[in-house]
């Protein structure tokens, strides 16, 4: 199993500049690369100071000139907010700017609050829809010379200006969740990426077989790879690892009131959870951090990323974004290149 870390900038107040922030993401995407990760991810979000990523292919641009050896991707573009022809064109050139590193990954979007800035009236099933159209047509444009005319898109022929240093394309990724989007992937000749949240193992191991599942109603096609996105945490002590449960959890709540949306928003931040806001909701406790991902000591950690493995996931991307301060996130990752990663070498 390969390792790769997803980051983003992201913070819960205004304590922190932006400024820092990038440079933090930065550090922490050259640690990734020197330590040996297989790929850094970053995704697409906008106007919401929790995750900002307003376009990852800028980042990824940058991240070329400071790193060497990782792959580069995007986890996830948000389909609906990209024509074709853009999207096609753009992922192009970030592959040209990093020597054929890039990878793209595709979601419909999570977040009703920028469906809401970004297209008015648009929800989950369209959005997904719009996925379907956009992944056929973006490999239809980088091949060249073709016309659409699709139920969300129409264009006449077209060939991506510039094309990818990869070919025929970078590799695809497909966000997926429920048995359609595992198939549609896999049809498609897409990779998988799966994100379990704050589930457990079973949770885990139902998305493996949604995917084998999918793998097996289409024979004839190779089997594409499957990335497992979860947090994770290697701790020094019993205090340090449920300092880490407490963030997390905390993390969660935010992503809560972000995907419920329903707090009041100001200057891109969520009005502050308090401590009764946070006791509300025991799905995502301390508890439920430390049982269902991996947050622990190395041992523990190699433990439960040896069952992923064991269930045949092909990478496991280590969700950095956690509410924490840098320096705490900057010293797990160390500690999980150092002693989780080399239990894994081949």
């Amino acid at each position: 199993m390969k390792f790769s870390l997803f980051v983003h900038m992201e913070r819960l107040d205004a304590s922190e500049s932006h400024g820092q922030l990038y440079e933090d993401f930065c550090r922490l995407c050259e640690i990734a690369d020197r330590g040996g990760m297989t790929a850094i991810w970053t995704g697409e979000h906008h106007g919401m100071e929790f995750t900002i990523a307003p376009n990852p292919f800028i980042n990824l641009a940058d991240l070329a000139r400071r790193t060497k050896n990782v792959r580069l991707g995007t986890s996830t573009v948000i389909a609906p907010f990209w024509h074709p022809i853009k999207l096609a064109g753009e992922a192009a050139m970030t592959d040209i700017i990093t020597g054929g590193r890039l990878d793209v990954g595709i979601a419909r979007g999570a977040y009703t609050f920028e469906y809401e800035r970004l297209m008015p009236g648009l929800d989950a099933w369209q959005a997904g829809q719009r996925m379907r159209e956009l992944v056929p047509a973006i490999k239809g444009i980088w091949a060249g010379d073709y016309a659409h005319d699709g139920e969300f898109w129409q264009f006449p022929s077209t060939t991506s200006a510039p094309k990818p240093v990869q070919q025929p394309h970078p590799p695809l990724w497909i966000a997926a969740r429920d048995p359609n989007s595992h198939e549609f992937a896999v049809a498609n000749g897409c990779n998988v990426k799966v994100t379990p949240l704050w589930n457990g193992d079973d949770e885990v191991a139902s998305l493996m077989g949604k995917f084998n599942a999918a793998c097996a109603k289409y024979p004839d096609v190779p089997r594409p790879k499957i990335m497992l996105l979860a947090h994770g945490y290697v701790g020094t002590d019993a205090d340090d690892i449920a300092q880490a449960a407490r963030e997390m959890s905390v993390y969660y709540n935010y992503f809560f009131a972000w995907f419920k949306n329903e707090r009041p928003i100001r200057q891109g931040l969520i009005e502050a959870l308090s401590e009764a806001d946070l006791a509300a909701n025991p799905q995502v406790s301390p508890e439920v951090m430390r049982r269902n991902l991996p947050v622990g000591t190395a041992d523990e950690v190699i433990e439960r990323l040896k069952r992923y493995e064991a269930l045949g996931y092909d990478e496991f991307s280590l969700w950095i974004d956690t509410g924490m301060s840098f320096e705490r996130k900057r010293a797990s990752l160390e500690r999980f290149i150092a002693d989780v990663m080399p239990a894994f070498a081949e």
